[in-house]
């Protein structure tokens, strides 16, 4: 290490610290001891930069590093030491997160390897206050690399090895080598490492977690490691760090994955229609696999000489999507909020002038992103400069039939393809038909009764539950029922539809049935028999249920959520390991969630609002109870496919669906006329989503006979057509 031109200090927006630091001396070395503030995957990723010459040259690694404790952490270990390494290593777990670059996940696969043959070892360090025991996180960042002459280098500063601090953050790192008068220093460093990684410095407590050990290789060890992942990824004409470069010979359905022949069918049909078209594909039937093969094929078609734009509804989308992208041997290009790549805008502009300027290599991309960021002006604008062959993949578009959205559907794009399972728009005829006009037909269509007969779903059993409005519900129902009827107005088309006004009333009335009190106590009956099992999903409305002995109002602070309740029933009555599953969660703890959710350990219900309406993928779910009360087609039709996915050991799947009715059928056969007009609203809304989810039930004869009851009750007989019902959503 003699030979290295090393510098007193770097600094990270100054200096390139992995190429002109660590690659150079790691290079070099045959020990490396570091230790780092937290410890998290994105921390492995970049501990990992430089180690293959290391590696090469047959030496160790020892890394400390702290656990990422929140309040809660901190309040546990107070309560009881014997929880204490419980609650570290769940800390620990929580910060692995799937890689969002396939250069990641190969570093990921490299450290994995490097942990099973024993090159890598790593302990988790904590302060402890000799006063009142408490524990707190170590936090000290210095690293010693020494080589095989027994020179050594020892740095030190406020650098942690993250993607943030490497790039983003201004971070410094001070270094001293052991051949020039730093030599104390360096000593000095290397006993404290010692005395931390050997349990004996005074307030630090250094601990084993084997099982952090045997997830990181369970979770991110898949083939053999790539030693040339730092030449690859740190080449000179390699501006982006090997993220945002796409060479066109990687392009590629991955060897792993064997396309269907519906899948392969659907592609040779969009290239026939000239590239343009609609994929028309139950969930869970690989709409995504499908899409990004049709990607390969037309970039393939056109020399990789193509500009990509894959756009969806949500930020976890767009992270399900990255995963499966790169798996195409796609470096995407990730733009939303809060994205990991923070300079995504400099990515985008260079890519799209890169293809404009048809540069060698570097005139094919792909831009994901949330349909947020898609309609922004910054990347309107940059589509606005395309000079080139451009595609537009849209994941659940029947979203861009709306106004705001259809108007970013411009020619740029030459090329186009629109996955969705519903791609008819609810009540609005209008924004399907511009989705059609411009996407162009259906390439396959491939329904939810096809997929369970031929195993691409599971099976179901249904069971529609009765629930009914309590006299205060009722009452308020009347009213609003009352004054919806005097806001049908005529139409352009000469069809009857509702006011403004009673649109409005209309979702205070969904509202009201969404959080019918009944519901929870219908739901206490018919989970009390599974309260020892697992994987139960619980799906609730985001309603409110009245507060006891309160008048109903639009503005009761009282009022509690429906998802409260539940939780509330479950965990304390039932006594059964619950966690809600919401917006609040932020994608890490979302994963967490399911992790734990899939193993049934820890958690065996969750109790969720808008999961599965936002594409969540959670295939272990095998009894979902669901009370959120919808007439939307898009919506029960998502819930039921997404309930429906295949999981190991998952015989068939069983929906308890919460059927909301005005009042008991016994009260029926003394209703008014009007009385009676006033309830089929409610009924027959509720009866269309039953009788499709009966329709291809494993029970289809039990969940008619509980549908026959009400049709007879209510006096009718044909199927329900729900272009007649009108004005309950």
């Amino acid at each position: 290490m003699r030979d290295a031109e090393i510098k007193n200090e770097y600094r990270s927006l100054i200096d390139n610290v992995v190429k002109d630091f660590y690659i150079p001396l790691l290079k070099q070395a045959v020990s490396y001891k570091r230790a780092v503030g937290w410890f998290s995957s994105t921390a492995l990723v970049e501990i990992s930069k430089g180690l293959t010459g290391l590696v090469e040259n047959g030496g160790t690694i020892q890394l400390v590093a702290s656990p990422r404790l929140s309040e809660e952490d901190v309040s546990a270990i107070k309560r009881g030491y014997e929880l204490r390494h419980q609650i570290i290593e769940k800390a620990l777990l929580r910060e692995l997160c799937e890689p969002t670059s396939e250069f990641d996940k190969k570093r990921l696969n490299l450290l994995a390897n490097l942990i099973a043959d024993g090159v890598l070892d790593i302990k988790v360090a904590l302060t402890e206050t000799e006063q009142n025991g408490e524990y707190g996180m170590y936090h000290e960042k210095m690293g010693i690399i020494q080589d095989a002459d027994g020179n050594k280098v020892a740095f030190s500063g406020s650098m942690n090895e993250s993607a943030t601090a490497m790039s983003v953050n201004y971070e410094t790192i001070d270094v001293f080598c052991s051949w020039n008068d730093d030599e104390n220093r360096v000593v000095s460093k290397e006993n404290a490492f010692t005395s931390i990684w050997n349990n004996t410095e005074p307030n630090i407590e250094t601990i084993e977690f084997p099982k952090l050990k045997e997830e990181i290789i369970e979770r991110f060890k898949r083939t053999k490691p790539d030693y040339e992942l730092d030449e690859k990824e740190y080449a000179d004409d390699n501006e982006f760090g090997g993220v945002g470069k796409t060479d066109k010979n990687e392009l590629a359905i991955p060897s792993h994955i064997t396309l269907h022949e519906y899948q392969t069918d659907a592609i040779d049909e969009w290239e026939n229609r000239e590239y343009r078209g609609i994929f028309d594909m139950a969930t869970g039937t690989g709409k995504t696999f499908t899409g990004l093969g049709g990607v390969i094929r037309l970039a393939q078609h056109l020399s990789g000489k193509l500009a990509v734009f894959i756009v969806c509804p949500y930020q976890h989308l767009v992270e399900q999507w990255v995963e499966d992208i790169v798996a195409f041997g796609i470096q995407p290009i990730i733009g939303y909020s809060a994205s990991t790549q923070k300079d995504w805008k400099k990515r985008l502009e260079n890519a799209v002038l890169d293809h404009k300027l048809k540069v060698r290599n570097r005139d094919f991309f792909c831009f994901v992103s949330t349909n947020a960021t898609f309609a922004s002006a910054y990347v309107q604008g940059q589509i606005a400069k395309i000079r080139g062959d451009a595609l537009l993949v849209v994941d659940e578009a029947h979203n861009f039939g709306a106004t705001h959205l259809s108007r970013t559907l411009t020619d740029k794009f030459n090329y186009r393809l629109a996955l969705s399972a519903t791609i008819d728009r609810h009540n609005d005829p209008e924004g399907t038909a511009s989705l059609f006009r411009y996407f162009g037909e259906k390439c396959i269509e491939y329904p939810l009764e096809r997929a369970i007969k031929e195993e691409k779903l599971t099976r179901y059993k249904y069971f529609p539950i009765i629930v009914t409005l309590n006299e205060t519900e009722l009452a308020k129902y009347g009213e609003l029922s009352f004054e919806i009827g005097k806001c049908v107005i005529k139409g352009r088309n000469g069809k009857m539809k509702l006011s403004d006004k009673g649109k409005i009333l209309a979702m205070a009335r969904a509202r009201l049935v969404a959080g019918a009190e009944d519901k929870l106590v219908k739901l206490c009956e018919y989970i009390q028999p599974y309260a020892n099992d697992t994987h139960i999903l619980v799906y609730c409305g985001a309603a409110k249920m009245l507060a006891e002995n309160q008048d109903f109002t639009d503005t009761d602070d009282e009022d509690i959520r429906q998802i409260d309740a539940v939780s509330k029933m479950l965990g304390n009555k039932l006594n059964m390991k619950i966690s809600q599953f919401t917006s609040k969660e932020d994608m890490k703890e979302r994963e967490r969630l399911k992790r734990e959710f899939s193993s049934g350990e820890d958690l065996q219900v969750l109790v969720a609002i808008k999961c599965l309406d936002e594409g969540v993928n959670i295939p272990k779910i095998k009894l979902a109870f669901i009370l959120a009360s919808t007439t939307n087609p898009k919506e029960y039709i998502q819930r039921r496919g997404r309930v429906l996915r295949l999981a190991k050991d998952k015989e068939f799947a069983v929906i308890y669906d919460f059927i909301t009715l005005p009042r008991p059928l016994d009260h029926v056969s003394s209703l008014t006329v009007q009385q009676m007009m006033r309830d089929l609203s409610l009924v027959k809304n509720e009866l269309h989503r039953a009788e499709e989810f009966a329709r291809l039930a494993m029970n289809k004869a039990h969940a008619e006979s509980v549908i026959d009851e009400i049709k007879e009750t209510y006096g009718i007989e044909e199927t329900i057509d729900y272009e007649e019902v009108i004005g309950y959503e």
